[in-house]
């Protein structure tokens, strides 16, 4: 049996690292940390306790041709505040799709990075 602990993190694909990038650092703001001198381009990014490796790979592909879909593959991200989530995204230009007051029991805004990978925001209801 694996003891599993927690995810350490996930790894997604762009083609354009400077794009990725710019979208992960400068506009959501999240803190990028040291990378090891690997042979291949990339970033990462702490994300509270866990890490987001996103990796260049020019002849990558998702498999989504347009819009949000979250039984596509994404990764999640809970956050202290549902309404400021929102307000941050409404004013950085962000296109959302959100569920409110969805089924799981909790509030999901779902947006896509430059090279279609699928962002889960999660919170409280209310928050």
């Amino acid at each position: 049996m694996i003891e599993v602990q927690k995810i350490h993190h996930i790894t997604i694909a762009t083609k354009n690292l400077e794009k990725a990038k710019e979208f992960y650092s400068e506009i959501l703001g999240f803190k990028e940390i040291e990378r090891p001198q690997f042979q291949s381009n990339g970033a990462w990014y702490a994300i509270g306790e866990q890490q987001l490796h996103v990796v260049e790979n020019p002849d990558s592909e998702t498999l989504r041709l347009m819009g949000i879909n979250s039984l596509e593959g994404h990764f999640s991200i809970w956050v202290k505040s549902f309404s400021q989530t929102l307000q941050f995204l409404k004013e950085a230009g962000i296109k959302f799709e959100v569920e409110s007051d969805s089924v799981a029991g909790f509030s999901q805004v779902y947006i896509t990075d430059r090279d279609q990978n699928i962002i889960e925001f999660a919170a409280s209801y209310h928050s």
